[in-house]
């Protein structure tokens, strides 16, 4: 990357972040004084092919037209929407109006003249993408990667960032709550802190759970999270609430068994192990090293990352919820759990009371210390 180049580009999968950079760094550009007529900001939404071939030849135009009074001008292709790997991005006729639009920028660019370009999406295999890498000063924002285990902690720290922006803190249990809800999209996620901001006003900066119920919409991710986590609590009412408004919806009832119920259990379970042998349970950092070190044995029948390792974020997350159960209490719930699992599968038993008679055991399971 160029220390010093007059070109810039924002790229990534992650909608939000990308066009607040970029309008961020426009600003930065053209010091917040666009009167429209020093610097040039062209649209790239394209609805065909020919549309990119003549959104890239106004940008060459744009870039080769000094400005009338002197001084610097900033080029913004916004949102430049052909530049995937797409029918469109594909096109002969719009590859040729990316060539040259790089042939423009590989000639230099007049003396004041900036290009800063903002795109969701890039073709890493073609040579623009090269182009850029080398000769551009690039920032790339790609959603965080639900699939790969531990993303939530990943989301947490980006939550507790834009939140410290707007003097808001979480409690523990209403940043996990907030993760599960609002998930890793950045643009959803400033607009449920927004929400929130304005409903707590300026006298009130803590966030508790019943904040994050009442202002976040419940996905299906966070009605799971929810379920276990009244279980961890010890909540039967709340946990059959969710289950029973699931259920209505026409939600799968071993679905939401071996989503939410099972692994919660198990983890309690595993938590508890993990708490006996007197590990660090207050910071997550101290608690994850010190399952690191722990012999290989002892680490091997926990749940694994599908990239390796053990999963510690599912486990920490339940050791509060472990001091309420006795060990034997946590065997009892895990054969519960089995036998429920057993009887939704191969059984005609009413899965609503299969599931409710499930909640009850392992939530009293909580209350025998």
């Amino acid at each position: 990357m160029a220390a010093k180049s007059p070109i810039y580009a924002v790229i990534g999968s992650d909608d939000g972040r990308v066009k607040e950079e970029a309008l961020r760094l426009h600003r930065e550009l053209t010091g917040g004084n666009d009167d429209g007529f020093t610097h040039e900001t062209i649209e790239g939404t394209a609805d065909n092919s020919e549309g990119a071939f003549q959104l890239c030849r106004a940008v060459v135009e744009a870039l080769q037209t000094l400005p009338f009074f002197g001084g610097e001008k900033v080029v913004w292709l916004k949102n430049a929407s052909f530049l995937i790997d797409d029918v469109t991005g594909r096109s002969e006729r719009t590859l040729s109006g990316v060539d040259s639009l790089k042939s423009c920028l590989e000639a230099g660019l007049g003396k004041g003249v900036v290009f800063l370009l903002s795109a969701t999406g890039i073709d890493k295999r073609r040579a623009f993408w090269k182009f850029l890498e080398k000769n551009s000063q690039v920032k790339v924002y790609d959603k965080i990667d639900t699939s790969r285990e531990g993303w939530q902690e990943e989301v947490a720290g980006l939550v507790e960032g834009r939140a410290k922006d707007l003097g808001l803190r979480f409690q523990p249990d209403a940043l996990e709550l907030f993760v599960m809800l609002a998930g890793e999209a950045t643009r959803q996620i400033g607009n449920e802190l927004e929400k929130i901001d304005l409903y707590l006003g300026p006298d009130r900066r803590e966030v508790v759970l019943d904040d994050v119920r009442r202002m976040v919409p419940l996905s299906r991710a966070g009605v799971v999270f929810e379920i276990g986590n009244a279980l961890q609590n010890g909540d039967g009412a709340r946990a059959l609430e969710l289950i029973d408004q699931q259920l209505e919806r026409g939600e799968n009832a071993i679905g939401l068994m071996r989503a939410s119920i099972i692994p919660t259990v198990r983890n309690l379970f595993m938590a508890k192990v993990l708490a006996e042998k007197r590990l660090p349970m207050r910071n997550y950092k101290d608690f994850a090293a010190a399952v690191d070190r722990l012999p290989e044995m002892e680490r091997m029948w926990l749940p694994q990352k599908k990239a390796g390792g053990v999963n510690i974020y599912p486990l920490f997350l339940c050791l509060r919820g472990a001091e309420a159960f006795t060990m034997e209490g946590l065997r009892g719930a895990m054969e519960s759990a089995l036998r429920a699992d057993k009887s939704l599968v191969t059984t005609g038993l009413d899965h609503r009371l299969v599931l409710h008679r499930l909640v009850a055991e392992v939530t009293s399971a909580a209350r025998r210390r």
